[in-house]
């Protein structure tokens, strides 16, 4: 059986079982492109973590990079930008 985390969601919402390898290889990506960029856009986080993973990423990366950011706030290490529009996200610690 594959090695899975239990996501959690920053609403309590009900997270989801993906594969460790997978949630490891988007929280890299994502917490590295946010260290170069201090806060962006989380459609540019998408597609710059997007062009990171491009070749050693099998699956939708788009909807990795929202679950796993979802799991990153809940778990403060991400943060929302407060009333931005469109939604900025940035280091949470």
């Amino acid at each position: 059986m594959k090695d899975t985390i239990k996501t959690l969601h920053p609403q309590k919402k009900q997270g989801v079982n993906i594969s460790r390898e997978k949630y490891e290889i988007i929280r890299k990506a994502i917490m590295s492109t946010l260290r170069q960029h201090k806060e962006m856009p989380f459609m540019k986080l998408s597609h710059a973590v997007e062009k990171e993973v491009r070749g050693k990423f099998d699956g939708s990366v788009m909807w990795y990079v929202t679950t796993v950011k979802l799991d990153l706030e809940a778990r403060g290490d991400v943060k929302r930008v407060p009333n931005s529009r469109p939604q900025l996200v940035k280091l949470g610690k």
